[in-house]
């Protein structure tokens, strides 16, 4: 795998932390303001792993192209439907697994064409 290939993986990972931890810090912020919200530590981590994701990304633009790397990032669904099902109780119907079962075929057919 090369650097940039990488370089894409630490990409989607980071910003999938990221995600977690934005949702972490807004579930506990029922009836916290908005600022607060904002300030909460989870919050502040999770904006850093989604701006460490965007250097990434930028990095493993260089040599992979658009059309294949952006698409890519579209693993993070299929993982994130997991922890938000598992971590967060969100339901995960019939639907919803079809739909994240299309994503993660689309992805493995674009990142092996």
């Amino acid at each position: 795998m090369s650097i940039y290939w990488a370089a894409l993986a630490a990409a989607i990972t980071s910003s999938l932390v990221g995600q977690v931890l934005l949702k972490a810090g807004a579930d506990a912020a029922a009836q916290m303001s908005f600022l607060l919200q904002l300030l909460r530590w989870q919050t502040i981590l999770g904006i850093g792993f989604y701006g460490a994701g965007a250097l990434l990304y930028i990095l493993a633009l260089r040599r992979i192209p658009m059309s294949v790397a952006l698409p890519c990032t579209a693993a993070s669904y299929v993982v994130i439907a997991a922890i938000g099902w598992y971590f967060f109780q969100e339901p995960l119907g019939a639907q919803k697994l079809a739909a994240v079962f299309l994503i993660a075929t689309g992805v493995v057919l674009l990142a092996t064409a």
